[in-house]
């Protein structure tokens, strides 16, 4: 009598070749982009502990000094100026990060994905590593802090445009809004753990808040330049379907099969009887990406829409800390709950945006809903404790979600639009061209919190707000062309051709 196969046996030869491989993919780059943001949290962990009140800290007995305001703060961080200076150091890095994402797409192109982010990752893990070092070496010139975040900065640019092509390239748009959604949940992962590796030395020595996520950074850029694949073909997989049907105009379909098998609306051909028709396979220019219908409205949407979230990223710990009065640790534990509600937003997004075809309404109505929660977080979220995790969990899931999907869904789709033909190398340049967009508004958020705040919290939210709006607006006539669909016929996320 045959025996049957193990349970567990039967789960993994359920599984084609194809998944194993893409499944891989999907959690290597998926580390590989935690390791990128958790690299990038602990400034924002550290800041309330460079300037702290000291009447508050318990002064060691032999420790000569008079100045009881300043004598616990990390110059040059002791000044009254100091969110002022915070803003600066988050600007270096910010503005560096948005000027080089305009160019890192185009180098993505161009170059081995797997060696240009392994480069990055190696490199960040350096700089990252550096910043911390200036605790041990009594550092306190903020040009030397300055200039380490200008770095770290340009060759955290090396991330996104090489992961998005890379996860591009392996998974077509079937259900990229869900898969994307919750592959993009690495972006609050990181946060999560960057601020809890921070928060466990920001109290006793704050520059191991900086080296060991440098340290875990650099050991995944090794782990990238070991086992990255950066498209099935290399490994003799079958190609993604970017389409669901021709593009308008052609007249042969661009995969081709010797004996194609179609089961449950994917090709499961050999991968060797595979040849992929490319009709395009130079690299796009700016002007041809920018001339692809959708990137500019996104790209300005997501400009405001990070213009919130990293403000948020950067200055919620210390507003925590200001507000309700929590030491550095508690405020930056209390802020991964930002990032948690992220997570869940990211995925709800791509969920309800791949079941009704609506990208940028999905966005929209998540960036209204925002706009009012923002008011009630910064005037109730501090009332009690349970009232401040439903806020910071709501305002992180409504703020994120649409950021999440901009940068992830949109940009694939877009990188991959039919009007492309089949230019698969387009994908880099179009995504740095929308997240170095938003890296503008990354920039421009810390910078406008650390202006505003010293005149109060409250102007901030204000702003953070009027942002949220503005992004709303720019998405106007996407959401006017995906009603006009609805209206006059099933929408093409759902597999019927346009009439």
């Amino acid at each position: 009598m045959k025996s049957s196969l193990a349970p567990g046996i039967q789960v993994i030869t359920s599984f084609s070749r194809d998944s194993w491989y893409r499944s891989f993919i999907l959690l290597l780059t998926f580390l590989f982009y935690t390791a990128y943001h958790l690299s990038r949290k602990p400034i924002s962990i550290v800041k309330s502990e460079l300037h702290r009140n000291c009447s508050n800290v318990i002064r060691p007995a032999d420790l000569n000094i008079t100045n009881n305001d300043t004598w616990c703060d990390w110059a040059p961080f002791d000044q009254d100026d100091y969110k002022t200076l915070f803003g600066v150091l988050d600007n270096c890095f910010l503005v560096a990060y948005a000027i080089g994402m305009f160019f890192s797409g185009i180098f993505g192109e161009r170059l081995p994905l797997r060696y240009y982010l392994s480069f990055g990752m190696l490199s960040s893990g350096l700089f990252t590593a550096l910043f911390g070092l200036g605790f041990y070496w009594n550092i306190h010139s903020l040009g030397y802090y300055a200039v380490i975040q200008v770095l770290n900065g340009l060759m955290q640019t090396t991330g996104w445009p090489a992961v998005v092509a890379c996860v591009g390239n392996w998974f077509g748009k079937g259900k990229r809004g869900f898969i994307m959604g919750v592959w993009n949940s690495h972006t609050s992962v990181g946060n999560i753990l960057g601020s809890l590796i921070a928060g466990v030395y920001v109290s006793s020595e704050w520059g191991m808040s900086f080296i060991v996520p440098g340290i875990i950074i650099a050991s995944t850029g090794i782990l990238c330049f070991f086992f990255l694949v950066e498209k099935p073909e290399d490994v003799n997989c079958a190609p993604p379907q970017h389409h669901s049907d021709k593009a308008e105009g052609e007249s042969e379909p661009l995969l081709h099969s010797s004996s194609p098998v179609v089961s449950n609306g994917s090709i499961t051909t050999d991968p060797e009887e595979v040849e992929v028709i490319e009709r395009h396979t130079e690299a796009i220019s700016f002007c041809g990406a920018l001339s692809i219908p959708g990137v500019v409205e996104f790209s300005l949407c997501l400009l405001f829409a990070k213009l919130v979230s990293y403000t948020f990223l950067y200055w919620l710990p210390l507003y925590i800390s200001n507000v309700a009065h929590f030491d550095a640790k508690e405020a930056g534990d209390m802020s991964t709950l930002f990032d948690v509600g992220g997570i869940v937003g990211g995925i709800m997004a791509g969920l309800v945006s791949d079941y009704t075809g609506g990208r940028a309404t999905t966005c929209c109505v998540m960036l209204l809903f925002a706009a009012p929660m923002l008011f009630l977080y910064n005037h109730i979220g501090q009332r009690s404790l349970p009232t401040t995790i439903g806020m910071l969990l709501l305002c992180g899931g409504l703020v994120n979600g649409p950021y999440a999907l901009i940068t992830t869904a949109v940009s694939a789709d877009l990188g991959t639009h039919e009007s492309l033909r089949g230019n698969s190398r387009a994908l880099s340049t179009v995504t740095a061209i929308i997240d170095g967009t938003g890296s503008v508004g990354a920039a421009l958020g810390p910078l406008l919190a650390g202006v505003i705040s010293p005149s109060g919290w409250n102007n901030v939210f204000y702003m953070l707000i009027t942002a949220d709006m503005l992004a709303c607006l720019f998405l106007a006539r996407l959401v006017y062309k995906e009603a006009q669909g609805w209206c006059g016929r099933v929408p093409r996320a759902r597999g019927i051709k346009e009439v």
